[in-house]
């Protein structure tokens, strides 16, 4: 950070982060969920110490689960964040208690009329032959099973989002392709910190699969260098959103 080289932020899981008043249970995994006041609390505790041990003002947010919240856009507002990157487009997640974000933008967008809130959502794109019909048909997946690996082995449609976990090289520059094709200003690329180390996700069981990890790295990085998209940072996004 002091090199210039990172930026960091904050992340909130509500089972992990104090003051602990609620039940640990699944609806209170999204901190969207919890009452206003413990929500505030908790971010507020966990943004001031990452501010004093980093030495630096964190300006951007992911909710741990994507659990964003009715209140969490005005906290992260009045506390500095400029960023939120929450939302993962084209997910849902309201059987589990959590949003749903099926139907949310996947180009970044200000989330209240002064705009003081970025919305950054990590990018998810549908291919196949009907991805223009992909945020009609998609949802129909969940209550259809079958349907969704028939429309993928078909070539028909297949969501894809932007990360080594779960998804292939091969779909991942897929991915890339429709998403510059579309015209996205920019793509959000996403993990779980602890995949970088072996046994720690579902995703990253042996030294085996953190090798995979880092080579699906390796040519997803060197793939958008060759389609001309470079890295950004923060400031940059804020500078280039202000102008």
């Amino acid at each position: 950070m002091r090199a210039g080289k990172a930026e960091v932020g904050v992340q909130l899981h509500p089972w992990v982060n104090p003051p602990h008043h609620e039940q640990v249970n699944t609806y209170n995994s999204f901190a969207g969920n919890l009452q206003e006041e413990l929500e505030a609390s908790k971010f507020r505790r966990l943004r001031d110490a990452i501010e004093a041990g980093f030495g630096a003002a964190p300006r951007i947010y992911r909710a741990g689960r994507y659990g964003l919240g009715p209140h969490t856009a005005r906290l992260l507002s009045e506390s500095g964040i400029a960023i939120d990157s929450s939302v993962r487009a084209r997910y849902d997640y309201s059987e589990g208690h959590g949003p749903d974000y099926s139907r949310h933008p996947v180009t970044p967008y200000w989330t209240d009329p002064e705009r003081k809130l970025l919305e950054l959502p990590l990018t998810t794109v549908f291919w196949g032959l009907l991805r223009r019909q992909g945020q009609r048909l998609f949802p129909l997946t969940a209550k259809f099973p079958l349907l969704g690996g028939l429309l993928s082995r078909l070539g028909l449609l297949e969501r894809i989002g932007l990360t080594p976990e779960g998804v292939s090289e091969e779909e991942a520059l897929r991915a890339i392709d429709i998403a510059l094709d579309d015209d996205l200003p920019v793509l959000v690329l996403s993990f779980h910190s602890p995949s970088l180390a072996a046994g720690l996700t579902p995703y990253v069981r042996s030294e085996e699969d953190l090798d995979a990890l880092y080579d699906w790295l390796r040519t997803v990085f060197a793939y958008l260098g060759s389609r001309g998209v470079r890295p950004t940072t923060i400031e940059e996004i804020m500078l280039a959103v202000d102008a």
